[in-house]
């Protein structure tokens, strides 16, 4: 036995086990708001960091899409290709509305056109957090999270029955339970910084605006 193995070894004959006490989330045990009340608290607290909602419904969300992109001049979305959010998006899309651009390839072919010609993006979310205004995103290859980080515009598509009334409940949902992916994001309203001068800036590290629509 080497010397550093009997330190350790006294070590662990020396330190007591300890009785391990079961964890006591009470502290993040929050009141469960209604359907309708997550709604409008998510809408509310993300609203009042510059975040933008449209509510809509699952057979209308695409109008609304086409008409807010209409009135904010955009050119050209970026859209999912081979996810269900793609295809609805596609099957429906309106041949007057902005060019759509789909991820489809490694970075390094297309990075100056993603970072200098493309004006908004579009994706899915996995839910959201009421009580913090939060978006979930939950990035694949189809769906990376340079889609939601690099245009100036991201749109983000929230289904109201994913709200989730706090943090702890999303780590209680199956979807967490059966694996993280390497990168998962919590988005609480467009990018925002104050380091230069105490001057609050939008759009320095990402988008500076983000519209979510929310469709019930």
């Amino acid at each position: 036995m080497n010397a550093r193995t009997a330190i350790l070894e006294r070590l662990r004959q020396a330190t007591p086990t300890l009785p391990v006490e079961p964890p006591d989330f009470a502290v993040l045990e929050r009141r469960q708001w209604n359907a309708d009340e997550k709604v409008e608290l998510f809408q509310r607290i993300i609203e009042s960091v510059h975040g933008e909602v449209r509510r809509t419904t699952k057979a209308n969300w695409l109008a609304t899409l086409q008409d807010w992109l209409r009135d904010a001049g955009i050119g050209s979305l970026l859209a999912p290709a081979g996810t269900p959010l793609g295809d609805e998006l596609r099957a429906d899309w309106s041949s007057d509305g902005p060019k759509l651009v789909s991820y489809d390839q490694p970075i390094e072919t297309w990075q100056t056109e993603l970072f200098n010609a493309v004006d908004a993006s579009i994706t899915s979310t996995l839910g959201g957090i009421a009580e913090t205004g939060s978006l979930i995103l939950w990035p694949t290859p189809q769906e990376p999270r340079l889609m939601s980080l690099v245009p100036p515009i991201h749109i983000a598509v929230l289904d109201a029955e994913q709200l989730h009334s706090t943090f702890l409940d999303v780590l209680r949902s199956p979807q967490w339970q059966a694996g993280l992916p390497t990168n998962a994001l919590l988005i609480s309203g467009p990018s925002k910084t104050a380091d230069i001068e105490q001057t609050l800036a939008y759009g320095v590290h990402g988008p500076a605006r983000l519209l979510i629509l929310i469709r019930s």
